[in-house]
């Protein structure tokens, strides 16, 4: 017999750096309960509880790391075959995996401290946390390897796995990315906003990013914003239903700036909230929103404009 919806429960679990985060951040978007770091104490409270009076039934992902308090593995894999045995729940595992050197450059870039090791080399908290799970990892039904994978990569791989069975709507990514800093993979359909007016030439708008309402605001403002971006709106809604109808798997439509920090992660985050009302379940990454500002990357500021009553 196939179980309902309300019936799944993924626990998302791994390496601390493998992508969790991102995993739980898809998960949401494609209409999952979502639970972060839930203490293992009330991981029974939480599958008993009932949904409340008028509100539709999710499946429920529930983020468990070396991070929840009363973490055990091989109590938490007890626990699971306990909970399959009453047949109650479809219960299954996410482990997000990666090689010990891409999470110690990760956290090298990103300047965190491993929480296995506050006061130590990330590698130590890396090799620590590796042997506590693997009892965990050895268990679940699904392992992600993200060693090698981009955000967007990790995204498509999510939404492959635990998109509803029998939803033949495209994996729906969105991203924002600067041009000076390359071209993103795979992106069937690329937005230049380039001819949009450019905050970063804005001393006070220049440390904040396309996120923040005044930089969104004063791109919004520019002359040409509302009409052409609603013809890249309607553009998308008219192509989606002709994307799916031909059985494409994958669509990527990326958004691009000079440096990635402000009009295209404006556009990008503009035009993914018309997606989802328009009934599209898209995910969105901003590849460069935190790469510093260079005026170098930028090109030539635009000309001043002449002082009032001054020559011209």
């Amino acid at each position: 017999m196939t179980q309902s919806a309300d019936s799944r429960l993924l626990l998302v679990s791994g390496l601390s750096g493998a992508g969790k985060s991102t995993a739980l951040k898809v998960l949401e978007d494609l209409g999952w309960e979502v639970v972060d770091n839930l203490p293992l104490a009330l991981l029974d409270a939480l599958i008993d509880a009932p949904a409340q009076r008028g509100e539709a039934a999710r499946p429920v992902a529930v983020g468990i790391d070396s991070r929840s308090r009363g973490f055990r593995p091989a109590l938490l894999v007890k626990r699971i075959k306990e909970l399959r045995d009453t047949g109650g729940r479809d219960i299954q595992t996410l482990f997000l995996d990666c090689a010990g050197a891409e999470l110690e450059r990760r956290f090298s870039e990103t300047r965190r401290r491993h929480p296995m090791a506050e006061d130590r080399p990330a590698a130590d908290g890396i090799a620590r946390e590796r042997e506590m799970m693997e009892s965990l990892r050895r268990w679940a039904e699904h392992v992600v390897d993200t060693t090698k994978y981009t955000s967007n990569d990790l995204q498509q791989e999510i939404r492959q796995r635990f998109a509803d069975i029998g939803d033949d709507e495209p994996v729906l990514n969105i991203l924002s990315f600067g041009f000076a800093r390359g071209l993103p993979r795979n992106a069937d359909l690329v937005f230049d906003m380039r001819y949009l007016r450019n905050p970063h030439w804005d001393a006070a708008l220049r440390p904040g990013t396309g996120l923040d309402p005044d930089v969104a605001a004063y791109v919004a403002a520019d002359p040409a914003y509302e009409t052409t971006v609603a013809q890249i709106e309607s553009l998308l809604l008219a192509l989606l239903p002709r994307y799916r109808a031909e059985g494409k798997s994958y669509v990527t439509i990326a958004f691009g700036c000079t440096g990635g920090r402000h009009r295209s992660v404006h556009v990008a985050d503009r035009v993914t909230k018309t997606l989802r009302t328009a009934g599209h379940r898209p995910t969105l990454s901003h590849r460069n929103l935190d790469s510093a500002p260079q005026d170098g990357l930028e090109g030539k500021p635009p000309p001043a404009s002449p002082a009032p009553g001054g020559s011209s």
